[in-house]
């Protein structure tokens, strides 16, 4: 079960719009990759809960991924109680991760920001040898990720380092539109949302040519680090 990262996500389709573009580059370069949602995204102004999972479960189709997991923690509403960060410190024992990729460090949407800390949290907790733990009637061992990377999402964040997704644009944008029910649609009568507007995909090409332009390639995508990365050359 174990993978090289695992992306977390506070709901279903926060994943594909932020970091889908480095999980495709990862993903082409041997590495293993598995999906935690938090939420179902039960809050959105469009689309529903089940509509969602199924929308969740052809995003990981596209990934090619074997795992896709969901807390079904409460949107919006998700805390750092102890039962809900046993929930996330278990799939992370389970995925035994190097490297976690978590919601925006500070973002429009409360539920990131959040995130990010409950996530931050998780980890270091999954590490100590004294919270035990079990998944399907298995002990689980200790395990602590290697690194958190926190992946930029509405609010623009100076990164700390970008990746090149170049290749995987097209790729990204096709995961990003399994969740077909939250974006433009004019047939659709639901409430018009901030990333149902009809130039939505083109901010979100801006945002990666952005970044791109910053080590010198057409499409990047942004990463904070709270602790400093090492460089060894």
């Amino acid at each position: 079960m174990k993978v090289d990262i695992l992306a977390i996500g506070a709901h279903p389709d926060d994943i594909e719009l932020s970091c889908a573009g480095t999980l495709f580059r990862q993903l082409d370069l041997g590495q293993s990759v598995a999906i935690c949602d938090l939420t179902q995204g039960e809050l959105g102004s469009r689309g529903s809960a089940p509509v969602r999972m199924q929308e969740a479960e052809l995003a990981r189709q596209i990934f090619g991924i074997d795992h896709r997991y969901n807390l079904g923690l409460p949107d919006g509403f998700f805390r750092k109680d102890k039962d809900s960060l046993i929930s996330l410190i278990q799939i992370i024992r389970l995925s035994r991760p190097d490297v976690v990729l978590a919601n925006a460090i500070s973002d429009r949407h409360p539920d990131h920001g959040r995130a990010a800390d409950f996530i931050k949290e998780a980890c270091f907790l999954s590490g100590l040898t004294r919270i035990q733990t079990t998944y399907d009637g298995f002990d689980q061992e200790a395990w602590r990720p290697r690194a958190i990377y926190h992946y930029i999402q509405d609010y623009f964040r100076h990164p700390d380092f970008v990746v090149d997704i170049t290749p995987f644009m097209s790729k990204k944008i096709e995961a990003i539109m399994a969740f077909r029910s939250q974006f433009y649609n004019p047939e659709s009568d639901e409430p018009e949302t901030p990333i149902s507007t009809k130039n939505f995909l083109d901010f979100l090409e801006g945002r990666a040519r952005q970044l791109g332009r910053l080590i010198g390639v057409d499409f990047a995508e942004g990463f904070n680090t709270v602790r400093p990365p090492g460089v060894k050359d």
